[in-house]
């Protein structure tokens, strides 16, 4: 049987991913652009943490060659991010969210790359089970492809951060590596700011927030963010960077249902959503089940030998 921590780490997890689910409708009801929202998110958490450390009276001391690699896998992060909320806002919700599910396949292959191991079939077949869902949900609403693609691509650079830092959680506390990489993400964001007013904001850079947005974002930066990303660290420490992100699939499940109840009418989606929606949460249970099965069959091939 699966362990009480094991069973106690994937209920933590769907947790976690369901607070991750609000992020994309936070990132609609956030007046402020993508850039701007990044770079106030990771601000406002990065100063949650310091506070934090500062009360606590915490090391947060690591060798230059570390930093150098945490701060990098801010940059990461943050195009991550940017690229998230440019999908919601071009888009809906519900397409960000259903296109973040690609991330499975990516990490399908990138993470036996990045630790030099042999790329796993079941873990393809399943990321391309994912990709089949995906097509099922929008096979009628392709008018959302520049949306989905920025949605693709924030996925990717999702894959990457939590193979490369499902590596760094082995060697750091998971505040002092969520505090460092939020740090490297708000100082990419604050080097885009020139670059997306000259390029895309037409309307020049929106720098202070509406009132309303403050709450937003301080829940996005304390909940969504430090808590949120914090335990999602130390989880890496126990679970594979693919069995974390073939759970974060679930992901458009939860905020859908959520932008579909905060949001109304537009977020509703047609009835291929659902079929689409049953593949993806199909090849979410089936990734526990096989590892449960792989284990056991372990110890007995030992035995035979």
């Amino acid at each position: 049987m699966i362990g009480n921590s094991g069973i106690k780490d994937y209920l933590m997890l769907h947790f976690i991913v369901a607070i991750w689910s609000i992020t994309a409708i936070l990132g609609v009801l956030i007046s402020i652009a993508s850039v701007e929202l990044v770079f106030y998110r990771t601000l406002i958490a990065s100063a949650m943490l310091g506070l934090i450390f500062l009360w606590k009276k915490t090391s947060i001391k690591v060798s230059k060659s570390e930093l150098v690699k945490i701060i990098g896998t801010g940059f990461l992060i943050s195009i991550h991010w940017i690229l998230f909320f440019w999908a919601a806002r071009v888009s809906t919700a519900s397409v960000c969210l259903a296109g973040m599910a690609t991330t499975s396949l990516w990490t399908a292959f990138l993470e036996p790359i990045i630790n030099k191991k042999k790329i796993k079939g079941f873990e393809v077949f399943l990321g391309l089970l994912v990709i089949s869902g995906i097509y099922v949900i929008f096979r009628f609403e392709w008018g959302y492809w520049l949306g989905l693609s920025m949605a693709i691509g924030s996925a990717l650079m999702g894959a990457l951060f939590s193979v490369i830092n499902g590596r760094l959680t082995k060697r750091h506390d998971p505040y002092v590596l969520t505090f460092y990489e939020m740090f490297g993400a708000c100082v990419f964001a604050f080097m885009m700011l020139p670059v997306y007013a000259f390029f895309f904001a037409e309307n020049g850079l929106q720098l202070i927030p509406a009132p309303m947005d403050w709450l937003w974002l301080l829940i996005l930066s304390g909940i969504c963010t430090v808590y949120a990303f914090s335990v999602s660290v130390e989880l890496m420490r126990r679970i594979t960077a693919f069995a974390v992100n073939l759970t974060v699939n679930l992901e458009p499940v939860y905020g859908i249902i959520l932008a579909v109840l905060i949001l109304g009418e537009k977020e509703k989606m047609t009835s291929g959503f659902y079929y689409g929606t049953l593949i993806i949460l199909i090849s979410v249970l089936i990734y526990p089940i096989y590892n449960y099965i792989l284990k056991r069959r372990m110890p007995k091939r030992m035995l035979g030998t």
